[in-house]
């Protein structure tokens, strides 16, 4: 059986804008002001890596009491600039389609609870499915680990998953995990970056991947 697992922000729910902006502010608050183009590149990323990445532009280090302030200050800016979520063009409707076809999926995300709770209720998330945050996991995106639990907990073989994401550190973990990937450029990535970030194809948003399962060979 083949299984589908899904990045969340920027590829099912309309969130990486606001992540850019409340990361923006947050670092600028604290006195290391950071051009957004320069912090859409490292959206999908977790938290922390986002921050030892963030140091190395700043040229300076971010103490670990910094970085604790930071995280907090992001989640309660992010919650501030959206807090209703708001699904990307078909993500509800392709979620809806793979329950009613029984095609198994799964969530993993460098999201943490509760945080990610009003995503996955405006997406119609049921309870049995399975979501990975990164909490569950020792080391998030570009690393596998996040698709991998993601992959034991459906019990399928690496070999039967498709990773979907928007961002190139999805489709980078998903080739260290050994699985083929699927870009959308709903994250706000170009086709030529997902392409080269070895993504398998590359549909507008979620609405052109239901369209386009059969190409996956997820359909009877």
């Amino acid at each position: 059986m083949r299984a589908l697992i899904f990045d969340l922000d920027g590829t099912l729910v309309d969130t990486v804008y606001a992540h850019i902006f409340a990361w923006q502010k947050a670092l600028a608050e604290a006195g290391m002001a950071l051009e957004g183009w320069r912090i859409h590149r490292k959206i999908g990323m977790s938290g922390g890596l986002f921050t030892r990445a963030v140091a190395r532009e700043l040229g300076r280090e971010i103490k670990a009491e910094e970085e604790e302030s930071l995280q907090h200050r992001h989640g309660e800016l992010f919650r501030e600039l959206l807090p209703e979520r708001r699904p990307l063009p078909g993500a509800v409707e392709l979620i809806q389609f793979l329950y009613a076809n029984n095609v198994l999926f799964g969530i993993a995300t460098s999201g943490r609870r509760p945080e990610i709770n009003a995503s996955l209720d405006v997406l119609g998330i049921k309870e049995e499915t399975v979501i990975v945050e990164r909490g569950s996991v020792a080391r998030a995106k570009p690393e596998p680990d996040l698709f991998l639990a993601c992959q034991e907990r459906l019990r399928v073989s690496v070999n039967d998953c498709y990773v979907v994401g928007d961002a190139v550190w999805d489709l980078l973990a998903a080739r260290r995990a050994g699985m083929l990937s699927v870009g959308l450029l709903s994250g706000g990535y170009g086709e030529d970056e997902l392409s080269q970030a070895g993504a398998f194809r590359v549909y507008r948003d979620p609405a052109e991947l239901h369209r386009s399962l059969d190409e996956l060979g997820l359909l009877p």
